[in-house]
């Protein structure tokens, strides 16, 4: 499944200041990594926010947010957000700091 350019573009310029982001192509779209963790990504034309389990359940009930189910079963921690809910960069930039504050309580990986 292609994923949107132009929404990767607009994720690169969001986090073009950091020197730990490394893309990679992972579930039929775009994956970024941050320290070596996975932070977010494209799958489609949809985010691909991790949010984490604590958070889950209250970022999943913001609109624009759904289930990311594509193993067929939700998967904790994971959610997608439609295109609406990032058509500013004001609003990409929330998701993205979510994402990014919860790569930031992992443990550093190698």
């Amino acid at each position: 499944m292609p994923y949107d350019e132009g929404l990767a573009q607009r994720i690169r310029e969001q986090l073009q200041n950091r020197a730990d982001v490394e893309e990679k192509k992972m579930f039929g779209g775009l994956c970024f990594m941050v320290s070596n963790h996975m932070c977010c990504g494209i799958v489609g034309d949809k985010l691909m926010a991790r949010v984490g389990p604590d958070n889950y359940k209250s970022h999943l009930a913001k609109k624009y947010a759904e289930e990311m189910n594509f193993t067929g079963k939700p998967m904790k921690g994971m959610i997608y957000v439609t295109p609406e809910g990032i058509s500013r960069d004001s609003e990409l930039r929330e998701w993205i700091d979510i994402c990014i504050g919860f790569v930031a309580s992992l443990p550093p990986k190698n």
